[in-house]
């Protein structure tokens, strides 16, 4: 792998350390601004529609510039605003930052994905990706954790200044390792913006897509009310949700791994076999959760087979997607960000409907289901394609 890679996913651990640490400041940032937590929460809403704008949108910007040219704005401004985010007093600005991170986050990882599938064989985009979506988990296991420390010790503002310090070596890294090659439409005569929306209308992209969109759902669903579950009906301590949540990161880390070592050889055997395991482990732990060395251990699976599967279904859509390079990063992030925004709205519905703690567990499992049920409809219908006449490129199997 090109050394570039871990540098690039460095700044994604910055990244994904500033999506997720509002967990743990948001009853600070409530008391110092004068707030309801609610409206704290809304900096959390306010990321992740960011993100879902952001990620097509700010890649189809991309295209007129070189890659390092990209990679570099969206960086500097992720920095520069959450300097800003550290230093206001006022909840709009906060508000407002936080969307335009989240913008700038999008951007840059769409453009990220871009550039990591580009420097590598073209057999070698499983494990591109997962050197890049490993930042996103080592901020699960440790930058999440880290933030919330520092929210204890010196107020939310500190997290906001680390993950602004912590950006400055990724930035310097891009300017010392990625070429300064000109627009990637302009210098290799690429299909430019209308063609890229083109390609992306295949039918087998848009099955990815949604795939994606379902089991980052069912992932987000039960990873967000994973603190409810294990004190309310796993019976541990308040003290022990840091360490769940950890637990929980720490298999999403493995499960990337695994992901990468096996999406460029054996995709389909794993998405298969993954997402079943997956419907298996979420309705075994929404019936063992009492049981707390049951609850633990699934976590740790669940995260793993999460990720696992996640990111070998966003090497497909890049796969996919060969016919628009930049856009399918773009796409890709979007559409698991729409997944991080519906799965904890349908956990929250339910236990608003007063269905229990183990009721996100439930949707997760349901997300699930339906994500299977697609891929078997798809499944069918490339068989029944085949049988009628030879498939389109798009059509191929994975």
């Amino acid at each position: 792998m090109p050394f570039v890679l871990p540098l690039l996913g460095l700044a994604v651990f910055a990244q994904g350390t500033s999506e997720f640490m509002l967990s743990g400041l948001l009853p600070d940032i409530a008391r110092d601004l004068h707030i309801s937590v609610p409206a704290a929460g809304s900096l959390t809403s306010a990321f992740a529609v960011g993100m879902v704008i952001g990620a097509p949108l700010l890649a189809m910007l991309s295209m007129r510039w070189s890659r390092r040219r990209a990679l570099l704005a969206f960086l500097v401004a992720f920095l520069l605003v959450h300097v800003l985010g550290a230093v206001t007093t006022h909840y709009g600005v906060l508000l407002a930052t936080r969307f335009v991170a989240a913008l700038a986050n999008a951007g840059f990882l769409a453009v990220a994905l871009a550039t990591a599938t580009a420097i590598v064989p073209p057999d070698a985009k499983g494990r591109a990706t997962s050197v890049l979506l490993g930042g996103t988990t080592m901020a699960c296991v440790a930058g999440v954790p880290a933030g919330a420390l520092l929210g204890e010790l010196w107020g939310w503002r500190s997290a906001f200044w680390a993950v602004a310090l912590l950006s400055l070596p990724a930035l310097l890294a891009i300017l010392w390792s990625v070429p300064a090659d000109r627009a990637p439409q302009l210098a290799d005569a690429g299909p430019g913006t209308r063609g890229e929306l083109r390609a992306l209308r295949g039918p087998r992209l848009v099955v990815l897509l949604l795939l994606g969109a379902l089991v980052n759902g069912a992932t987000f669903c039960a990873f967000t009310y994973l603190a409810p579950l294990v004190t309310e009906v796993t019976g541990v301590g308040a003290g022990w949700v840091p360490a769940v949540l950890a637990l929980f990161g720490l298999g999403s880390f493995v499960g990337v791994g695994l992901g990468g070592r096996l999406a460029d050889t054996r995709p389909v055997p794993l998405l298969v076999a993954g997402g079943a395991a997956l419907l298996l482990g979420w309705t075994v732990l929404a019936l063992t959760a009492g049981d707390p060395v049951a609850a633990l251990v699934l976590v740790f699976v669940q995260g793993a087979l999460s990720f696992a599967v996640g990111s070998t279904l966003v090497s497909q859509v890049l796969y996919a997607a060969a016919g628009a390079p930049t856009l399918g990063g773009g796409f890709a992030t979007a559409a698991l960000n729409v997944g991080a925004a519906i799965g904890p709205w349908c956990g929250g519905a339910a236990l608003t409907a007063g269905l229990g703690f183990r009721s996100p567990l439930w949707v997760s499992a349901l997300l699930t289901a339906l994500a299977l049920v697609l891929a078997g409809a798809a499944r069918g219908a490339r068989r029944r394609t085949v049988r009628h006449g030879a498939p389109s490129a798009q059509d191929a199997p994975a």
